[in-house]
């Protein structure tokens, strides 16, 4: 379940840094307070820009041309661990 928490005496600079960031992302203060914490308390989790670049890398190493399922299918097994 969620938990609320407050924030008090917040740095200028800080709050001037998160606002801005919120705006560019049309993010709310709040959500963008999450997303920041949520990206140094849990690194694991990819970015979306990282995903997104990682799927670029991927299509630019494939074959042009077209796929077949069979083909699909032995890409996806090869990309497990």
């Amino acid at each position: 379940m969620p938990t609320t928490l407050t924030l008090k005496n917040i740095p200028d600079e800080i709050y001037v840094r998160l606002k801005a960031s919120a705006t560019s992302h049309r993010r709310s203060l709040n959500s963008e307070a999450i997303v920041c914490l949520e990206s140094v308390l849990l690194p694991g989790r990819a970015t979306a820009e990282a995903v997104i670049a990682r799927a670029r890398a991927i299509r630019e190493s494939l074959p042009k041309g077209k796929f077949t399922a069979k083909d699909i299918d032995t890409l996806k097994r090869d990309g497990r661990p």
